[in-house]
């Protein structure tokens, strides 16, 4: 059965707003949420950009049962994975079997900060690679030292550790990414209804390991003012290619979406009333072998949102 989630968009929400985000998505019978894990919002009317990991514990304190998943944390440039790792062990202490930790090779937007040269997608992989390698030998709660290509840990052990390590959820955007998330993690995070991804994974080691698919609307009660909105707050969503990866500012996301419209916003993003259209789109990620998927609401209505996918959507689904 496929499990519905909700996202906890960082880059649009303060942290206490994020807090009771997720305590009503339990209430409402989501599954679990995702939390984005970002330094700067996509474009500057987003506006906010919150520290993942005080959030997820402030979460931890205020929910019961709906699970979390970082979606995604970049544990490579901006954050040492020593320190990552400590981070993800931290948050599945006060999150006991409910704490999923995502990973991936992150963007220019969030990672130039630190001053570090952004390199290539193939050195990017790499060191997502071996950021594995130093996180999981970390969770072993061993004296560790490391001297790899491109991280080394001198003498480090984590001593506060849950009972299991949590399930490290790596992101994918074409084969090689399928094929290390296949062979380094414990599932898939993907953006777009994939099936090919999904089959690959599935064939290349990741059989028996869950699949997450993120969908992007904008429930309004009028379908052109939906339309409106998601080009004014998510113009992101309509953009492709290297924009996601390589652009280091929320003014440039802000040029290059200067070209987009209302149409091209509502190819990406399921804006409207319409409740089939919203199941039909959750559909496409079930039938593309997704058995997880969480949905993000572009805007401030987060209330009208849960009320509608309390009546027309998750009993679809469940």
């Amino acid at each position: 059965m496929t499990k519905l989630g909700y996202t906890l968009s960082s880059e649009e929400f303060d942290a206490p707003s994020l807090v009771a985000q997720a305590e009503r998505a339990e209430r409402a019978g989501f599954s679990f949420a995702s939390v984005s894990d970002h330094f700067h919002p996509w474009v500057d009317e987003q506006g906010e950009s919150p520290f993942v990991w005080a959030t997820l514990g402030a979460i931890s304190q205020r929910t019961e049962r709906i699970e979390l998943i970082t979606g995604v944390t970049c544990p490579t440039t901006r954050i040492h994975p020593a320190i990552v790792a400590q981070a993800a062990a931290t948050a599945a202490s006060l999150l006991p079997g409910r704490f999923s930790f995502g990973v991936g090779t992150g963007e220019n937007l969030n990672e130039h900060i630190v001053g570090g040269r952004w390199p290539g997608v193939v050195e990017r992989q790499d060191r997502l690679g071996e950021a594995i390698e130093v996180i999981r030998k970390l969770w072993e709660g061993k004296l560790t030292s490391h001297r790899g290509e491109h991280f080394t840990v001198e003498n480090a052990r984590l001593y506060s550790l849950p009972e299991q390590p949590p399930p490290l959820l790596v992101a994918v955007a074409g084969e090689s990414s399928v094929e290390l998330a296949a062979r380094l993690g414990d599932g898939l995070v993907g953006t777009a209804p994939v099936a090919e991804s999904v089959a690959q994974f599935r064939a290349e080691g990741g059989e028996a390991k869950p699949t997450y698919g993120q969908l992007d609307v904008c429930w309004a009660e009028d379908e052109e003012a939906a339309k409106k909105l998601a080009l004014k707050q998510w113009p992101n969503g309509a953009l492709s290619g290297s924009f996601f990866l390589e652009l280091p500012l929320p003014a440039h996301f802000e040029e290059a979406a200067e070209a987009l419209d209302e149409e091209d916003i509502a190819e990406s993003v399921v804006c409207g009333p319409d409740p089939e259209r919203h199941r039909a789109a959750i559909q496409e990620y079930v039938d593309a072998g997704y058995d997880h998927v969480y949905v993000h609401q572009v805007g401030p209505d987060q209330a009208g949102f849960f009320d509608f996918y309390e009546r027309e959507v998750l009993p679809a689904f469940t």
